[in-house]
């Protein structure tokens, strides 16, 4: 492909092995999309290069230059204030009170704008995903903790220096199972992957004959998200039981997000989507049953994310269109 004189926008999602890119047209086409390696010892600067040069190679291999590009949206992990562009904490890099939008901008010679990787990855689902009929909406990953954001009139709610919207960080059970944050009965907890994960293996300890067992080869550390569902599907009443506990935390966090900010839509992205029906169908009773005003008053979506691993990218790009 040649050069273009159009203009575009480059999309980035951090992470802490790897960064993804992808170089958009300005109304949203993802064009194509490019990976690099990250790494905590490269530092700020380091990690800052690694994102220059991954624009720059993504803008390239899509037909564009850096020079066509208008403007570079990046999700960071990590505590960071979307209006002045500074990561005010991001603890797995070491990172303290960085400036991350206008280093990069001098990198590239481009305007960068950065927020946070989960509340990027809940506006590019509002945006391009399940939820894009919808003017608000919230996004749970559940994964090894449960993290997201929150759409609303279109636009991401951050709280002051971008941050709120810790969903994992409610407390579902007072004085429950202490959290990393340092707190007690944290939702993630009890409603995350991994909280998931052992449970079914409490379970499967109490009960020998489980199928579970099976369905693990005997060995215990062979438990994922999907053991219980799958065991469950076969019949199995302890795999169910996990299930229906499980569905009761997911849904005590769930209610009170609908509660206070009564959204059009909750949507679930992880793994754990992945079981479709066999996760909505109890969930959408269990949240009704919690909620102030029913589904059948007030209506509510529940369902499963669709952007997956290009989430991050989209929302970057609308993240430039928002600023």
């Amino acid at each position: 492909m040649g050069w273009s004189m159009n203009k575009y926008i480059v999309g980035i999602d951090l992470g802490g092995m790897s960064a993804k890119a992808g170089l958009f047209s300005l109304s949203g086409e993802l064009l194509h999309c490019a990976r690099a390696k990250t790494d905590k010892k490269d530092g700020f600067e380091g990690t800052l290069d690694v994102l220059g040069a991954l624009a720059k190679q993504v803008a390239k291999e899509g037909g564009a230059d850096i020079t066509d590009v208008q403007a570079i949206g990046v999700g960071s992990p990590g505590v960071v204030d979307s209006r002045t562009g500074t990561v005010l904490r991001w603890s797995n890099f070491e990172w303290t009170d960085v400036p991350f939008a206008k280093t990069l901008s001098k990198k590239t010679n481009c305007p960068v704008f950065v927020a946070n990787d989960a509340n990027v990855a809940a506006l590019g689902e509002a945006k391009f995903g399940a939820t894009a009929q919808y003017q608000s909406s919230i996004l749970l990953t559940i994964g090894t903790g449960v993290g997201g954001g929150i759409v609303f009139d279109g636009k991401l709610i951050e709280g002051y220096k971008s941050a709120g919207a810790e969903l994992g960080h409610i407390t579902i059970r007072e004085g429950g199972i202490p959290c990393a944050c340092g707190r007690c009965g944290c939702y993630e907890k009890y409603a995350s992957a991994s909280a998931l994960i052992l449970q079914t293996r409490r379970a499967m300890v109490e009960d020998l004959d489980s199928s579970m067992w099976q369905l693990v080869d005997g060995k215990i550390e062979n438990v994922d998200g999907k053991t219980a569902f799958a065991a469950a599907r076969q019949g199995d009443r302890t795999a169910k039981k996990v299930i229906e506990q499980f569905v009761g935390y997911l849904s005590e966090g769930i209610a009170d997000f609908v509660n206070i900010l009564r959204p059009e839509a909750i949507v679930l992205g992880g793994g754990i989507a992945n079981e479709g029906e066999d996760l909505f169908v109890p969930l959408r009773k269990a949240v009704d049953k919690r909620t102030y005003v029913a589904m059948d008053i007030v209506p509510l979506k529940i369902v499963g994310a669709k952007l997956g691993n290009t989430a991050g990218m989209y929302g970057a790009y609308c993240l430039t269109q928002q600023k």
